[in-house]
């Protein structure tokens, strides 16, 4: 942690107090989403679409809180989905916006019905292409394919890296001459790439020029451009002018429409992970307090990533305090969320809150061990807060069995 959390961006939204002050009431653990954060944010990015012209839609794999479609409605022009589910749910919960769907590969099953979803289809290869579109072209969509530029500008985080050797993500040139016929390079109105990962601007520019050197031949005959996401557009250290000219390049290099689908920008440093201490045990030199949250079943990306999440109250290394190792109920030896360092010790009862949790938290947490999924309440710009859901043992057992349960349940 580069300095105190409570100055971390991810508390900026709480303004000076502190958390026992604003959510001591609050049953734990829970996640709580901030308005002011997510206009914060797309405030930002509406600015990028109206000096550029580009659209900017929410990947939905990031950040699927529907209640708070309609407010990301005031700024974005649409969702981008990863299949079937999330296309529905963007038609359903944001109508009248942009519905995109890219697919590593589609279900014959599915396919039918995502059409009544989706507007823009993006295939990952010449193959699936092939095989759905023009199925998809028959019912007035508009069709791309994933590309390959095999430029990786990954550095830490391989397992998002999709130009890794190896990669199943997006098709190579070498790929493409093998494959595509001129009917199907009839078939496409515009190319996608996503290449990028929590990056800055500089990245993509790198990866453009890849694009441009491997499909540049290519985009003259197309109508967009789907530039992914991964850009970090929200953080402080954004370089969002060079962003700006990036776009700018390609609108007047290619005379393409651009779009970018972020998740993590849009609700960057959005929400919040509150806990409690439920026990302290001393093993060794360690001080371990264990919460009730699970960073395996709550925070997955902390063990995925791996990373660290801001801690508010956690003070610099180095600083005067006491380091405990914060780490979750379940019986994983490896559901550690972190070693931090704090100004007083803890004890059973207090009040801890993690920050920047609205993104890759809500969407991907779990019930392993029994866990309770976390109830998720909404943060108004009054300071009000408001219960968005009422999770209990029902929803652990009805993933694991008949329906039973949602039928009691109405």
């Amino acid at each position: 942690m580069g300095g105190a959390a409570d100055r971390h961006p991810a508390f900026r939204l709480l303004g000076g107090k502190k958390p026992k002050e604003l959510f001591a009431d609050l049953p734990t653990p829970c996640y709580i989403i901030d308005e002011s954060g997510l206009r914060k944010n797309g405030a930002i990015l509406a600015s990028v679409m109206e000096h550029t012209g580009c659209k900017i839609l929410l990947a939905q794999k990031a950040f699927s809180n529907y209640d708070f479609y309609p407010l990301l409605a005031e700024y974005l022009s649409g969702t981008e989905a990863s299949g079937l589910y999330e296309a529905r749910l963007g038609a359903e919960e944001m109508p009248g916006k942009e519905v995109h769907v890219f697919c590593t590969a589609f279900r014959e099953e599915e396919f039918h019905e995502l059409l009544t979803y989706a507007d823009h289809i993006v295939f990952n290869t010449p193959d699936q292409l092939m095989r759905f579109g023009a199925q998809a072209k028959a019912h007035g969509k508009s069709i791309g394919l994933r590309i390959n530029p095999e430029c990786s500008t990954q550095t830490g985080h391989e397992i998002y890296a999709p130009c890794a050797a190896g990669s199943r993500l997006g098709t190579t040139r070498a790929m493409w001459d093998m494959r595509m016929t001129d009917s199907l390079v009839a078939m496409l109105d515009g190319l996608h790439f996503h290449t990028l990962c929590e990056q800055n601007a500089d990245d993509l520019e790198r990866t453009l020029q890849a694009v441009e050197e491997t499909f540049g031949d290519v985009l003259p005959g197309m109508k967009w451009l789907n530039m992914g996401g991964g850009h970090h557009i929200t953080r402080d250290d954004y370089d969002v002018t060079r962003l700006e000219q990036v776009i700018r390049y390609a609108q007047r290099k290619w005379n393409i429409k651009v779009y970018l689908e972020p998740g993590e920008a849009i609700a960057l440093n959005a929400g919040y992970l509150a806990c409690r201490v439920l026990d302290l045990v001393r093993n060794g030199e360690h001080c371990i307090a264990v919460l009730d949250v699970s960073a395996a079943c709550h925070m997955p990306d902390v063990i995925e990533m791996p990373y660290t999440p801001p801690l508010y109250g956690a003070v610099e290394p180095g600083a005067y305090g006491h380091v405990f190792r914060l780490g979750g109920p379940t019986c994983l030896a490896g559901d550690v969320i972190g070693d931090y360092r704090l100004k007083e010790e803890l004890k059973v009862g207090d009040l801890l809150l993690f920050g920047d949790m609205a993104i890759y938290s809500t969407c991907k947490n779990n019930t392993f061990n029994g866990m309770p999924l976390p109830d998720i309440w909404r943060r108004k710009e009054d300071g009000t807060l408001i219960r968005l859901t009422d999770f209990d043992y029902d929803d652990f057992k009805m993933r694991l069995g008949k329906n039973r349960c949602r039928i009691e349940r109405g």
